[in-house]
Order: C-alpha cells, then structure tokens, then sequence
C-alpha cells in the first residue's frame, strides 16, 4: 500500500474518533433544552435504525448472512441479547449519567471498559489475571478518581450516580465484547452489528412506550441534536473507522482511538465551557496511560483488539 493510501487511513481514523468524541458534546447541548435521557435515547435510535435495517438486510442478502443464520438460528438470539446488554442497557446508563456529570468524567469513565475486559474475563471465562493487568487497573482509577474528585467539588449534580452509571455503562460494553467475539466470528461484523443494534433500537422505543406512552415531543433543537449524535457521532465515524482499518490495521486504529477521550474534553472545554484544572489534567494523563499500556499488551500479544468504546 502506498504512502497516500495510508495517510489517508490515518486520516479515516482520526476523523472518525474525533466524530465519535462528539456524542457526548451533542448530549449535553440537548440536555440544556431538556435534560430528559429517554427522550434523547429513543430518538437516537429512531434516527439510526434505519440504516442498521438496510445493512443488514444488504448484509442477509449479499454478504452470505442469510445461509450462516440458516445453520445455527441460536446466533440471531445471541446476537439481539448482546445488543441489548452492549447497546441498548449501556446506552440507558451512559445518556442518564450525562445528566450528572461534565463530558469529560463520562468520557473517561467509559474509556476504562477494557480494564473490565480482563476482570470479567478472570472471573468468567478462565483467563490469567497478570501484574500488567493490576498496574493498568491501579493508573486507570486512580487517574478516575482525580478526575471525579474535582467534579465533584464544582457540580451541582449527583455525580456519585453519575459517575456509577457511567461505570456500569462500561461493565455492559466489556460483557457485551466478551459475549460478541464468538458470534462474529460465525455471521460476520456487519450482520452481527446490525442485528444487535436493531435489537437495541427495538428494545428503547418498548421501554420509551411503556414509560411514556406515544409522547415523542421534542423541541426542533433537540431533535436536530439527537439527529447529530445519531448521524455524525455514530454512523458516518462507523464507515470512517472500519475504511481507515481497511488500510493501516487494527493495531494502528486502536493507537490512534486512545486520542477519544482527549478529544472530548477538547470540545467539553471549548464549546461546552467546562473546566479543566490540574486534577483534570493528571486524572486523563494517569487514565490514558493505563488503558493505553493494557492496550498496548493486548495488541502486541493479538493484534486485533480495538480499544475505542464507540457503541454508546
């Protein structure tokens, strides 16, 4: 490949991060019109159910997905039940914990799920927990709680909850990766994306109507938003992601995706006006260099882990 191609993947890469950094900006903004989590939950997935449908209806059709459910139909179930553990329960819990907390502490927050990998994979599925792991794990929440200390002195909201749902969003993701791996490795990543994320969407109009009833009342300002983090935090960096990867690998993808979090607090502090103060800063530092160490372990020994929390 040549050296255009793989700048320009570098490009694909960093592009969509930055986009997938953006959610929780779009959230926020909403929230001052109508801090109301289910509402802007629901209407992201109305937005972005449409095309889950399509590509997996391209993926049934053209992609060979069809005949691969056909001779195991258990992997559809699996499929939608880890939809809904990975999308559908940790979207709840992540768009409820921005109600509390700054961009920043969420962001952070969720970027620990692959430290939740390597304990839940101890205790569930027989693997080795190692010193490495346990160095990762003491930078990764010690640097969280520099950065929940200082939100906590400056909030106004409940940030203990907010920061606990943020945290169970990514103990969600990290199961729903454990139990994802084996199901796409038999449907493929496409349909396998599909039907969880359309499962997930299902699962959020339900708990919407049984909540709510048939109320989607929304000003135009918050649905525009909820149409933005539906459409240029979720699906446009997905494309932009997966065609980067296509020319410089998963391992430089992961590298790259570590910048997330920083890139949050980027637009946190310059479009949303938080604050970042030297605990912020030693926080993030201690947080990045524990998830990116685990991450660069995991990558040297595989080669295939990605490290970017994007579902929610």
């Amino acid at each position: 490949m040549g050296r255009r191609e793989k700048l320009l993947g570098f490009g694909l890469v960093f592009t969509g991060t930055a986009l997938f950094a953006s959610k929780a900006i779009f959230i926020k903004l909403a929230y001052a019109d109508n801090p109301d989590s289910l509402l802007m939950l629901v209407w992201r997935m109305i937005f972005s159910m449409p095309l889950f449908i399509a590509t997996g209806a391209f993926a049934l059709r053209f992609r060979g997905g069809a005949r691969k459910l056909a001779a195991n139909r258990r992997l559809a179930v699996k499929a939608c039940l880890a939809g809904l553990v990975g999308y559908y329960l940790a979207m709840a819990l992540d768009f409820e914990s921005l109600v509390h907390v700054s961009a920043q502490l969420e962001r952070l927050a969720l970027f620990t799920y692959p430290i939740f990998l390597f304990i839940l994979g101890a205790a569930f599925f027989g693997e080795k927990l190692t010193l490495g792991h346990a160095v990762s794990a003491l930078l990764t929440y010690t640097g969280l709680a520099f950065v929940f200390i200082d939100d906590w002195s400056v909030s106004s909201g409940n940030v203990v909850l907010g920061t606990a749902l943020a945290i169970g969003a990514a103990i969600s993701f990290a199961v729903y990766q454990l139990m994802a791996k084996p199901i796409i490795t038999a449907i493929g990543s496409l349909l396998f994306t599909s039907i969880a994320l359309t499962s997930a969407s299902i699962a959020s109009l339900a708990h919407f109507i049984v909540v709510r009833g048939l109320n989607f009342d929304a000003t135009p300002r918050f649905l525009a938003l909820a149409a933005a983090t539906a459409v240029i935090a979720t699906v446009i960096p997905s494309y932009f992601v997966n065609a980067g990867m296509g020319r410089i690998g998963a391992t430089s993808t992961a590298m790259i995706s570590t910048l997330s979090p920083l890139v949050t607090i980027v637009f946190a502090v310059l479009l949303l006006g938080e604050r970042f103060g030297l605990n912020d800063a030693a926080g993030t530092l201690l947080i990045l260099i524990g998830v990116g160490y685990h991450s660069w372990r995991e990558l040297r020994a595989a080669g295939v882990q990605t490290v970017e929390s994007n579902a929610t």
